[in-house]
């Protein structure tokens, strides 16, 4: 159900900048997740599609974007990519984040972004 709920909360901020230039029809959105923000892509677009139904967003085309994970450590200094177990015994909100060169805790730097990059609409 995550996806859902930040799924409405895009459509309803696009609809709400469509009303503000009053847009007869929505075109196009376009999204960049964060890889770390845990929303599926693919949930992300079924629920555009049910949520959108019967509005000015009905037949808008949706393209995500994904943007890789980036961490920092403190300790060693390390900054780049990462890599985690999903193991469903271990489902977190948050999952820790470890270091592959020391396995100190560290920092995220890239990820956690879900962005409404560009809408296109007719006004």
């Amino acid at each position: 159900m995550h996806e859902y709920s930040m799924t409405s909360q895009i459509v309803e901020s696009v609809l709400k900048e469509a009303r503000r230039h009053d847009a007869k029809i929505v075109l196009q959105v376009r999204l960049i997740l964060g890889n770390l923000t845990f929303l599926n892509p693919e949930q992300v677009t079924f629920w555009y599609r049910l949520i959108t139904k019967g509005t000015i967003m009905e037949k808008s085309r949706l393209s995500i974007q994904r943007k890789e994970g980036t961490v920092r450590c403190q300790r060693c200094e390390y900054e780049g990519n990462f890599s985690y177990e999903d193991d469903p015994l271990y489902h977190i909100p948050i999952p820790t984040l470890l270091c592959p060169r020391c396995g100190n805790i560290v920092e995220v730097v890239n990820g956690k972004e879900c962005i409404v990059k560009c809408v296109k609409m007719v006004v």
